[in-house]
């Protein structure tokens, strides 16, 4: 399984930094919106739909993202259309902020079809936006960002192997631990410090070097909240992965778990910055 999982990691790792830097902003849009709408087939049996309904939601899905991001000015080099795109991540931004801690500490549950359907529009489509929003400001900007995301996931996975001992979640995700949240927080501080001085360069506002810490420590806190709501939903639905098309790896969602609760706070983030 080790093996695969490295292959695997491997194969993703150089086909996204080819496609990162090698394909127009037309075809970078369609990727995201496949990405897209194979996380909205996963999150389909998250939420226990029957197999016509899930390929009509994934499908829906996906099409809906390409739309937007078209409309939104994100299959072309013309800058971002932000009465489109800054509602949807303002959305996604309430929605994890304010709604999943008392989702996961009430361990509410997918009830309907359409809160279901919601939901994982919310989920996924912002995040999927956000993806080619940052690849249009800039190649390396987009790594950046997810590359701090790995960054929480490695620092805590660590942290919590030599040090774990207070359970964070254990009737959610019984591995994780504060001592592993709190490594992730440092990671991610040091990480992200050397990308503000590296884009420095690029005239960034002096108050950002000010305020980075905090936002640093709020990206740490929304990535292990994104990952904990799917844990979450997969207990309840009683798998262990979202899918099985990453081998070793397990699905789509199982990867971008706390991509999509980050991705759209930092397309947010420059939105403002832009204005």
């Amino acid at each position: 399984m080790l093996k695969t999982r490295i292959i695997t990691a491997f194969i993703l790792l150089f086909g996204l930094l080819g496609a990162v830097f090698m394909l127009p902003a037309s075809l970078w849009l369609v990727f995201c919106a496949l990405v897209c709408g194979g996380a909205a087939w996963e999150w389909g049996g998250l939420a226990r739909f029957a197999a016509p309904g899930r390929t009509i939601f994934a499908v829906l899905t996906g099409v809906l993202c390409g739309v937007l991001g078209a409309l939104s000015g994100l299959g072309g080099a013309s800058a971002p259309v932000i009465g489109l795109l800054a509602p949807l991540y303002l959305a996604s931004a309430l929605f994890w902020v304010l709604v999943i801690p008392f989702w996961l500490r009430l361990k509410w549950r997918l009830s309907s079809a359409g809160m279901a359907i919601v939901v994982g529009l919310v989920v996924m489509v912002p995040p999927a936006l956000a993806l080619a929003h940052l690849r249009q400001l800039g190649p390396w900007l987009l790594l950046a960002v997810m590359a701090m995301v790995w960054v929480a996931d490695i620092a805590a996975y660590f942290s919590g192997r030599a040090f774990g001992r207070h359970k964070l979640a254990p009737g959610i995700s019984p591995g994780k631990t504060w001592e592993g949240a709190f490594g992730a927080a440092a990671g991610v501080s040091v990480f992200g410090y050397v990308l503000v001085f590296f884009f420095a360069a690029f005239e960034m506002p002096g108050w950002l070097y000010t305020a980075a810490l905090p936002l640093l420590l709020a990206f740490t806190a929304v990535s292990i909240i994104g990952d904990l709501f799917e844990s979450l939903l997969k207990r309840q639905a009683g798998i262990k992965d979202s899918g099985a098309i990453l081998p070793g790896h397990g699905g789509i969602l199982d990867r971008i778990d706390s991509l999509t609760s980050t991705l759209p706070m930092a397309g947010l983030l420059a939105l403002w910055l832009a204005r």
